[in-house]
């Protein structure tokens, strides 16, 4: 079940590598804002902190990466050539950059104009991203799973940018809307319909090809996304009308089917035919891990409100969520498309007479490793910040930061490699003229 590839395709390798590099800083900095505010930041999921440092993570990790990638695998997964990819990315960069900065300051200062700012400039490149990727896949037929994961997953994030823009305006004007309502409503589109359908999508090709295991199944292959889709469809109505069990019924049919995509790809981790353990394989065991444990979570606390009352859930949650699963996750597929993309484009460059170095030469996997042992106790103390706060926030948010910054530092001295190859590359042609 995994798409024909086509890697003649490919944009430029910087026009993915600038957001793969920008996103573990803007993650970085979400460990500094814990650092600077403390314990206090943990106590609520509405806490204006909180709130930044939850799109720090959301958009200025996930999404940077997300459509950064998505640059990248259009056109090789999908068969759907973006136009002027470099330029898209040049353009929808910055915006991103910028806008998640400006989102982030205002839910932590209270500022309304740099909500609106930020209003503005996220709607912007996720408006300008859509228009260019949605002419380019909705031409390509959904020949796999993972091209209708994809078609789908476009679709998610458009809802997921309409809510978060409304949301964002309605707490800049102040106007009179059901905010808790539409929050959840908005965080399940995000992280349902929009994250996991396109983790998926993307996994169904990266995790047989990088961690050498079985195959997906077609049929839930096939299946996942629509049934997500419809999960969030469920919850919306259930908002709209105000039914409370209908609302329920989607939140835990969501749940379940993530529960039911982490399962799966565990499940095929143990039929891998590499022994040894790498990093990617270390980073997706410890995401799957947290998944697992934060899904359960999420489907006893929905069935039983009144048994898990303490307002330490939510937080607590949200971190299994979102550094604990998705980072984790992420993190891991940059430490294989990395350093593969570099490869591939170096080979080209040599034109078949100078052979490319390495993927373990432009990435070497003993940096992945302590990068992932780091960012292993940095969860660590961000899940028991939690229950002590006072006393574990700031050096859990240190550690998180530190974590984030090795990446960043990791995937930068990968890209320092790949230019010095590319100039030897140049000096060498020039002289045989």
């Amino acid at each position: 079940m995994q798409a024909l590839l086509s890697f003649e395709n490919a944009p430029p390798f910087t026009a993915p590598l600038r957001f793969f590099i920008t996103a573990p800083l803007l993650a970085a900095l979400a460990g500094l804002l814990l650092l600077w505010e403390g314990g206090d930041l943990l106590l609520s999921r509405w806490h204006p902190g909180a709130l930044a440092l939850t799109h720090l993570l959301t958009v200025g990790f996930m999404l940077m990466v997300m459509l950064g990638a998505l640059i990248q695998i259009l056109p090789v997964v999908a068969g759907a050539s973006l136009r002027s990819p470099l330029l898209l990315a040049r353009l929808l960069h910055p915006l991103l950059t910028f806008g998640v900065l400006a989102l982030a300051g205002g839910f932590a200062s209270g500022e309304q104009q740099l909500l609106q700012v930020a209003t503005l400039l996220l709607l912007s490149g996720g408006l300008l991203f859509l228009a260019s990727a949605g002419r380019a896949l909705w031409s390509a037929p959904s020949t796999s799973p993972t091209v209708a994961g994809l078609k789908i997953a476009l679709l998610a994030l458009s809802v997921s940018l309409l809510l978060g823009g409304a949301l964002a305006l309605a707490l800049a004007h102040g106007w009179a809307w059901p905010l808790p309502e539409l929050t959840n409503l908005h965080a399940g589109w995000a992280l349902g319909a929009w994250s996991t359908v396109l983790l998926a999508a993307v996994a169904y090709v990266v995790v047989p090809m990088f961690q050498l295991t079985p195959a997906y199944q077609a049929r839930s292959g096939w299946y996942f996304a629509p049934a997500m889709s419809a999960a969030l469809l469920l919850w919306s109505a259930g908002e709209i009308f105000a039914l409370p069990p209908l609302v329920l019924l989607g939140k835990q049919c969501a749940a379940g089917l993530g529960l039911a995509f982490v399962a799966q790809t565990m499940y095929l981790q143990t039929k891998r035919r590499r022994a040894r353990p790498d990093a990617i394989y270390r980073f997706w065991q410890s995401g799957l891990g947290c998944g697992l444990f934060a899904l359960l979570l999420v489907l006893t606390v929905n069935a039983l409100p009144d048994a898990f009352s303490w307002p330490g859930w939510p937080v607590l949650i949200g971190i299994l969520l979102l550094p604990g699963t998705f980072v984790a996750l992420i993190t891991g597929m940059l430490y294989k498309i990395v350093p593969f993309l570099g490869w591939m484009h170096l080979q080209s460059a040599g034109r078949g007479k100078l052979t490319a170095p390495s993927m373990g030469k432009l990435l070497p996997e003993e940096e992945n490793l302590r990068q992932w042992r780091l960012y292993l106790f940095a969860m660590a103390s961000l899940i028991l910040a939690v229950f002590f706060p006072a006393w574990l926030a700031r050096p859990a948010g240190a550690l998180f930061a530190i974590a984030m910054g090795m990446l960043a530092w990791n995937l930068f001295r990968a890209l320092r490699r790949y230019r010095e190859h590319l100039r030897r590359i140049a000096e060498h042609f020039s002289e045989a003229v």
